[in-house]
This record gives structure tokens, sequence and C-alpha cells, in this order.
């Protein structure tokens, strides 16, 4: 399962974009983060990398024109899920635009997310990290008979904050072959999220456009389509109080469904 690092307000879940095309506006460099390995003999420290979910990224059509803004879709550019997926293009981010665009910066042995962050094109809240084990494929973890451990600073964590750690079914690829080459951005773009609440703020599923029945007055906006899988919640906390929760699904890997 792959694991999720997330800064969020009321546990709000936002979700991924899934992207047709890759955007070249501003290359994609992912942020360094050890992963320690241990058995009997000792422990091995790798350096990984996280990238940044999809969902927070620049959707354009390849120029400056925005596939999506204040939270609902350009119906020039997205008239259709496929004509959609077509249009659009999905943007890198390095490691200025982690930092000052979405309050992501690598520290001392991790990873440090800030909530608020403010630029002169308006503010970020949150966001939603995932681990790598290389360039263009997501980070497995077979826990089974296993032990994980990790060190959260919580101090600046107060009531109504939500930090999370957790893992979800997602596919290794970012949902790539099961797009059939439609979805060209993959987990070097964070793209292919899943929970068990099969969340319908997901962009952009299996490269087709959530675009049918999108209602941009809900919080938070949502389309027809969700995406469930199963997901294993270790630590969703703050300063006050924290909760380690698994919710199971009968359906093994990444489902889409229809409806609420």
């Amino acid at each position: 399962m792959a694991m999720i690092f997330r800064s969020t307000e009321f546990a709000l879940i936002v979700g991924v974009a899934m992207s047709q095309n890759i955007g070249t506006h501003v290359a994609e460099e992912h942020l360094d983060m050890p992963l320690w390995t241990c058995d009997s003999s000792g422990c091995t420290k790798e350096m990984k990398s996280v990238v940044l979910d999809a969902n927070w990224r620049w959707l354009h059509d390849g120029q400056y024109t925005n596939c999506f803004k204040d939270k609902d879709w350009n119906t020039q550019l997205c008239p259709d899920p496929v004509t959609c997926a077509k249009n659009c293009h999905l943007d890198g981010a390095g490691p200025k635009e982690y930092k000052e665009t979405y309050g992501v910066q690598t520290i001392a042995n991790g990873i440090e997310l800030g909530f608020v962050s403010e630029t002169a094109y308006g503010k970020n809240f949150g966001s939603r990290l995932y681990m790598l084990e290389s360039d263009d494929k997501y980070k497995i973890f077979k826990l089974k008979n296993r032990e994980f451990t990790m060190t959260a600073d919580m101090k600046k964590m107060p009531c109504g904050l939500n930090g999370a750690v957790y893992f979800v079914e997602m596919d290794a690829d970012g949902g790539t072959a099961k797009s059939g080459g439609a979805n060209k951005a993959g987990a070097k773009y964070g793209t292919g999220y899943c929970d068990a609440q099969c969340p319908h703020d997901i962009k952009f599923m299996e490269g087709k456009a959530n675009v049918i029945e999108w209602n941009a007055t809900n919080d938070p906006p949502i389309g027809k389509w969700g995406t469930c899988c199963v997901e294993m919640d270790i630590w969703e906390a703050n300063s006050r109080a924290n909760a380690y929760t698994p919710h199971t699904c009968s359906i093994k890997g990444t489902y889409i469904c229809e409806g609420v």
C-alpha cells in the first residue's frame, strides 16, 4: 500500500487530478525524505523522495489558460470527460513551488508541512504527499508481521487541524496502466489517489475528467464519479487527540463508483 502524508483542516479530503498531458512551465523535482529499514542486525537508511498530490497542481491548456479555477471547470476546455483530458496539462513543481506555494519543505531527516501559504495567485490550504520508490513509481509498503514507526512534531497543530499519515491501495504507477495511456503524468506527478470514503472531488480518473454533474458549490466541489480503495490510517492527529483506524473494502484495488 502507498503511504500518504497529509496536512489539512477538519480532516477535509481533497482529491487527486489525473491529467492526460504533462505541462512544461515548471520541471518536476521531488523532495528528498529518508526511510529506515530495520532488522535484528540494525537499521539501514535509504533516501527516498515524496511527490505532491496532483490535485494541488496547476492544470492548464498547455499555455496559461486554467482548465480548473475557483472550484470549477473551464467549460470551453472541458465540455466532456474525454475532451477535457485531451486539452489539459498537469504541471510540475520544484523546491521553490513546494515551499512557497504549497508550504512543503525538507528539514533534517524529514519533511515539514505548513497549512496556509499565500502567493500573488491566492491562498493554498494544506497538502498531501506520497512516498516514491523511483521517479515514476510509488513506494509500496508490505507491513504484514512488521512494525512501522514515525516521529511527528505536533506543537503547532491545535484543535481543528488534522495531520495524517496513512496507507491506501493506490496503483504503484499512479493509474497510468489502467488509463490505457490516457494518463501520461502518473506517479511522478502524484496521480491515482483513492481511499475508503470514495471521494468524488477527484478531478480525473483513469484519464477522464470528472466533469459530469460537477457541483462547484459543494464543500468540497464534487462530480459524479468517486474512487474507492482500502485505507489504513496509521496516525490522524493534532496536539490534543489522535486516531488509528482501519477502513476495509471488499473489492481489491481501485474501484470507480457513481453517485453518493
